[in-house]
């Protein structure tokens, strides 16, 4: 297969842009530089199209490897033809491949291998050809011999032999692949038990294959693993025989009721189970990137959701027996104080709590308080709004999830950040910073327990963690990276970058009291001029010796930026004060091809130096909505039918989203109370973080459920 071709093919590029980014790839480039820094090679794709282009190369070179492997061991059996090259020239999946490979695959002991055995093979062949030239009887009396003793013997092994042919015809799989794909169902037997109860609604349950939703195949997969569900693919079995008929069936009166129940044996026996199977397997594929894929899809504006920066935060971790745990960050997120309260049950030392929380928020100035969503967290929101009207200056508040604060507590790195705090007080610290940076903060956590999708114990581990360490990567990156002030887990997941790597870095800066400028990097261990030139324009430096060094702009570009403003008689000085404004309409006027042909770049670079120059040390996530602070209570009871509040999306899922409206229980948005229009996914109008208005349709506080809808809102 031309691997260049089928991609630029599949991705709808130029050929010269997909065997640019396959050796981009090659030679060792990071997804995040290729999208940011090498623009022009592949026709400005987002780092989005960039990785599914590198899994598909992964797969395709896979898939030729696989080729190669089939084509070896069938020659060396001395069975390769051109047809056998022909059909595995035009496979496309591995599946195809597999199917092409079967007949020839070493097999275990089956009864087909062992008819063989016994040399019923020619007699095989016989029944299979369904000659009329032959009586199937009378050709069985030539092979009985001490193994076979009889003629029965004889064709019932012939019968083995045809059933497996049968069953490994590459085209026809493929044909009954197709029907299954088009006409089967999937349906579940309710088995009862201790654990049973959350599956009740699969009990008789029954949808054809095609359209079941991915969320669905994942809930009866675990229904079927807790042993609570019997769950069984079905298609009607005359589809199929006649399907096979027309591959294996002739018009031969002498072998018809053979060859009837051979083919019938051969369906049931074999053919049907290991279909069965493989659409089982397909359908959960499916529905593991589809799960996977909504992960990716609410954990990049989770991480990208604006910092609260230049505020001194409070965090708590709520609990009860064992107390609130409370930690003090200043501007930095360097720790200030710590403590532990008891407001909430059993001990409920309320007015104490009070006083102690009182006396830290005025001794340290305190602006906002962030609580965790975990354990007791109502209890501390009334306890939290309570304590904010017996503080003199300004205070509010935020409620934020919690996912993952625990695991990261109780982690290494966790342990190595506080070595003198307890597990409850470094979460107190998680949560106060998450609050305060939530993209630093929340890459220290692994990101499969961030909290975001489904099943996410249910999922191939390493391809969920493959796909959301590069949304972690594409986030650190498209933000940058300040290295005086990056802990190593936020430098690690710089393009070019490694954990040793970033522990050098932070190793360096401490001797050298800071770094002053990007080429000291070339001073730090192991750091060389691949890993230099991969994640220098993704690292900032604030206040130092270059000010383009506070800048995306790569240094592989300092020259291009000076010869930009020279041309329009600009100087560093006016960069420095944001004396940049006419910049763009000046490059517009005099025209932007011309201008990056004159500066030695393409235009899209000059786009970028253009964006880069004019507000200097910008994080994009400013322009992100903030989270919504508060600074008193609404309780599941307060909630009637019609009312209208403010929310924050939390999860989006397959079949709605849910919403944060200030209650300790989140609502659900179902996705037919989304938009008056119709919609495929509730991802396609809402995402993590972002700010809506719903309306209460109803509520249930027995089963602490909140229904909104978010149509025929009235605003007033």
């Amino acid at each position: 297969m031309e691997i260049v071709q089928e991609l630029a093919s599949e991705f709808g590029l130029k050929l010269e842009y997909s065997q640019n980014i396959i050796n981009l790839i090659d030679e060792g480039c990071t997804i995040p530089f290729i999208a940011r820094y090498r623009k022009e090679m592949h026709g400005t794709c987002d780092d989005q199209t960039l990785r599914a282009f590198a899994d598909r190369l992964k797969y395709l070179r896979n898939l030729n490897d696989e080729k190669d492997k089939v084509q070896k061991t069938i020659t060396e059996q001395g069975k390769w033809t051109d047809e056998l090259a022909a059909a595995l020239a035009a496979a496309r999946t591995m599946t195809e491949v597999e199917d092409i490979y079967r007949p020839y695959k070493p097999k275990r002991k089956t009864r087909a291998s062992v008819a063989i055995a016994k040399g019923l093979e020619p007699l095989a062949d016989i029944l299979q050809a369904q000659s009329k030239s032959f009586v199937i009887l009378e050709e069985a009396k030539k092979f009985i011999t001490e193994e076979v003793k009889t003629v029965e013997d004889a064709i019932a092994g012939a019968k083995d032999i045809v059933a497996e042919r049968i069953s490994d015809n590459a085209d026809l799989r493929k044909d009954l692949r197709q029907l299954l794909a088009e006409k089967a169902t999937i349906s579940c037997e309710y088995i009862e038990g201790e654990n049973s109860v959350t599956y009740e609604t699969y009990a008789g349950f029954k949808q054809e294959v095609k359209n079941i939703p991915s969320h669905r195949i994942l809930a009866i997969n675990r229904g079927e693993n807790e042993k609570c569900l019997k769950v069984s693919v079905n298609i009607e079995e005359e589809k199929c025989i006649n399907v096979i008929n027309k591959y294996f069936k002739k018009n031969n009166e002498d072998t018809d009721t053979l060859m009837v129940e051979t083919i019938a044996d051969s369906y049931e026996r074999l053919l049907f189970p290991s279909l069965e199977r493989e659409c089982r397997s397909n359908l959960t594929d499916r529905a593991n990137e589809q799960a996977i894929k909504m992960f990716e899809v609410n954990l990049k504006p989770l991480l990208m959701e604006a910092p609260l920066k230049n505020n001194i935060i409070l965090g708590l971790d709520p609990a009860y027996r064992t107390g609130c745990k409370i930690a003090v960050i200043d501007k930095h997120g360097n720790v200030l104080d710590t403590t532990v309260i008891y407001p909430t049950p059993p001990q409920s030392k309320t007015e104490e709590s009070i006083a102690k929380l009182k006396t830290l928020i005025e001794k340290y100035n305190v602006d906002i308080i962030s609580i965790g969503n975990g354990t007791a967290s109502k209890e501390s929101e009334i306890f939290v709004a309570e304590l904010i009207k017996h503080v003199a200056r300004p205070v509010s508040y935020a409620v934020v999830s919690e996912a993952g604060a625990s695991v990261y507590s109780a982690s290494k790195l966790g342990a190595e950040e506080f070595p003198d705090y307890d597990v409850s007080l470094r979460s107190a610290v998680s949560i106060a910073r998450r609050l305060q940076d939530p993209l630093a903060e929340l890459i220290k956590i692994d990101v499969k327990s961030i909290g975001v999708g489904q099943y996410q114990h249910d999922m191939p581990q390493n391809r969920l963690t493959e796909v959301l360490t590069g949304v972690v990567e594409d986030c650190v990156n498209s933000v940058g990276v300040d290295l005086n002030t990056a802990s190593p887990s936020l430098l690690s997941y710089v393009s070019g970058l490694n954990m040793s790597i970033a522990r050098n870095i932070v190793a360096y800066r401490a001797k050298a009291k800071g770094i002053k400028n990007r080429k000291e990097l070339l001073s730090v261990s192991k750091l060389g001029p691949k890993a230099y030139e991969q994640c220098a324009g993704f690292l900032r430096v604030v206040g130092g010796d270059e000010i383009l060094d506070n800048t995306a702009v790569h240094p592989e570009s300092y020259e291009a930026a000076r010869k930009l403003l020279k041309i329009f008689n600009l100087t560093e000085d006016d960069v420095k004060n944001n004396n940049l404004s006419e910049l763009p309409t000046l490059v517009k006027v005099k025209g932007e091809d011309k201008v990056a042909k004159e500066i030695g770049v393409g235009t899209p670079t000059l786009n970028d130096i253009v964006g880069e120059l004019l507000k200097p040390g910008r994080d994009i996530r400013e322009s992100m909505p903030k989270p919504i602070l508060r600074s008193d209570i609404l309780s599941m009871e307060d909630l009637k039918e019609g009312m209208v509040l403010s929310g924050t999306v939390r999860n989006v899922i397959d079949f709605g989203a849910f919403v944060d409206i200030g209650v300790h229980q989140d609502g659900l948005v179902h996705i037919s109370q989304i938009s008056d229009s119709f919609i495929r996914h509730p991802s396609e109008a809402l995402k993590v973080g972002q700010h809506v208005d719903v309306k209460v349709l109803s509520v249930d506080p027995a089963k602490k459920r909140i229904s909104l809808t978010m149509k025929n809102i009235d605003k007033e």
